[in-house]
């Protein structure tokens, strides 16, 4: 007896009528008889791979391939239906995209029903935290580890005395001297370490240094637009008398101001306040199709409130860089993106590199191929509003709307300039499994896959495969993040923060000579 042909809608997804592949929803043998839409048989020619490209049309040498509707590459050689579409038969699709300002402006709707309000804390200036933390900032890496020591005497019940506050962070890095502080990589590190000593989740800081820094403690601390009552202290090693005396004076500043961070709390505030960074690691086939446009339903719900919504990682967007231009509000709105990316360009062909050297090794076995197929999926997390601004790395977000900020593709020097330019709560959207998270933001973690969910659901918080397993929809996995959203604003603890993963992650982007 054979086997009666299985129709393709049930082991792949065709994402648009036009598109030359399909996604496979399971691993598909050799042979394998399936059926498109219209009753026309299509064999299998070779294994695919759940999360991978199965061919339903001939694709000439040269030819374009597409999926969502766009091309992903050009044929590198002849490509029969049946076959699998992947980096030994898919390659660059170098032709430039037209670029048009503002003609696919959308402004989103919100749902009647949409929740208006998070419990946060309400700071002086009348921006509102979703976290009440106490910051160790460190100007230089020489006193990164006497800042840990400090933040390390602040674990488990020395925190008990102070419900309110959550938790002591030490803020350090790799650089604060051998660097030219006027030069561009030099005014980076500065926006960003003074962006995080500006940001709202911090409710008390200790600047710490080591006191010869071409970046010194006083930069940071000096001239910022501090919001009324928070607390900061700053101190020096080579003044305070070494390690162990900045360690032990450091301690006791700390345990000073903690009563008084922990008197704020929480009340309502209007979903208006909230500051969302959107950003992706580790993306599969599935990261385009299920947790990313979800995530980008909760960022449209998100804008239409009147809150803020950043998308990153430039070397990301790559190639779906016109998708975006189409919603600037501006003219201007629109070029300083492709500003960013010439710049990129540049940047990468001085490193003897290009951007289409994207996706990493373990996007391709997660079913990428090239960087036009990943940016068409990474984009999907901005949902559909029109792009009000455009931030360079770590510059404050002052815009409402859906913006976009200029960052690195590597996740935690990513995240990083999200949250110095002053997102309140992150979504991360994951297919081989990250496990991000970025103190003093909470990091939501959407998983794209539910075999991955499976394997890794204590570091998850939302299985977005359900989209893919048809247990659940589109629309409801966005409601779903977005009430997620609101919960932990007001609150609630991520996986990452149960962790208490976040304080590794603070990674500035580095740019220009080391002196």
């Amino acid at each position: 007896m054979t086997d009666l042909p299985l129709p393709l809608r049930d082991v792949a997804l065709l994402l648009r009528p036009d598109d030359s592949v399909a996604v496979a929803t399971r691993d598909l043998a050799t042979g394998t008889s399936l059926t498109l839409a219209d009753g026309a048989p299509l064999t299998v020619l070779v294994d695919v791979p759940r999360g991978h490209k199965l061919a339903v049309l001939d694709v000439a040498e040269g030819g374009r391939v597409l999926k969502y509707g766009q091309s992903i590459g050009r044929a590198t050689a002849p490509i029969a239906a049946g076959e699998h579409i992947h980096s030994h038969n898919l390659g660059m699709d170098a032709t430039e995209r037209e670029h048009e300002f503002g003609t696919a402006r959308v402004t989103p709707e919100a749902p009647a029903d949409l929740p208006r309000t998070f419990l946060g804390y309400h700071r002086a200036d009348g921006r509102v935290a979703t976290r009440n933390f106490v910051g160790v900032i460190t100007s230089v890496n020489c006193s990164a580890s006497a800042a840990k020591m400090i933040a390390d005497q602040f674990r488990g019940m020395a925190m008990d005395a102070y419900p309110n506050v959550d938790g002591v962070m030490a803020i350090t890095h790799q650089s604060g001297c051998g660097l030219v502080p006027s030069s561009e990589g030099g005014q980076m590190l500065l926006r960003t370490l003074r962006g995080y000593a500006q940001h709202p989740n911090f409710g008390g800081l200790l600047v710490l240094g080591l006191g010869c820094e071409m970046i010194p403690v006083s930069s940071l601390a000096e001239g910022l637009d501090l919001p009324e009552g928070l607390l900061v202290e700053t101190m020096t090693i080579q003044d305070s008398g070494g390690v162990r005396a900045t360690v032990r004076a450091g301690v006791e500043k700390l345990k000073e101001m903690l009563p008084r961070v922990n008197e704020a709390t929480r009340a309502p505030a209007d979903i208006s306040h909230l500051v969302l960074g959107l950003n992706c690691g580790g993306s599969d086939g599935y990261s385009g199709i299920t947790a990313n446009p979800a995530l980008g339903v909760a960022s449209d719900m998100l804008v239409a409130a009147g809150a803020t919504s950043v998308l990153a990682e430039t070397p990301e967007v790559y190639g779906a860089e016109h998708l975006l231009t189409r919603r600037a509000t501006t003219p201007e709105v629109g070029q300083k993106l492709l500003d960013r990316i010439e710049w990129w360009k540049a940047y990468t062909e001085a490193g003897e590199g290009t951007l289409d050297n994207n996706p990493s090794p373990g996007n391709k076995d997660g079913g990428l191929t090239t960087i036009l197929e990943k940016s068409l999926g990474a984009v999907a997390k901005g949902g559909t509003a029109e792009m009000t601004a455009v931030y360079e790395y770590a510059e404050p977000i002052t815009d409402k709307g859906f913006t976009f900020m200029d960052t690195p593709g590597y996740d935690p020097v990513s995240v990083t300039g999200l949250v110095a330019g002053g997102a309140t709560v992150v979504c991360f959207t994951t297919g081989r499994g990250s496990v991000f998270g970025c103190k003093p933001t909470p990091s939501i973690k959407l998983a794209t896959n539910t075999e991955m969910y499976d394997r890794m659901s204590e570091d998850m918080d939302i299985n977005c495969g359900r989209i893919v397993d048809g247990t659940a929809s589109l629309p409801d996995v966005g409601r779903e993040i977005f009430e997620k959203i609101i919960a932990v604003a007001s609150g609630e603890l991520t996986v990452s923060e149960d962790l208490d993963i976040g304080q590794e992650e603070f990674i500035p982007w580095h740019v220009g000579a080391v002196t």
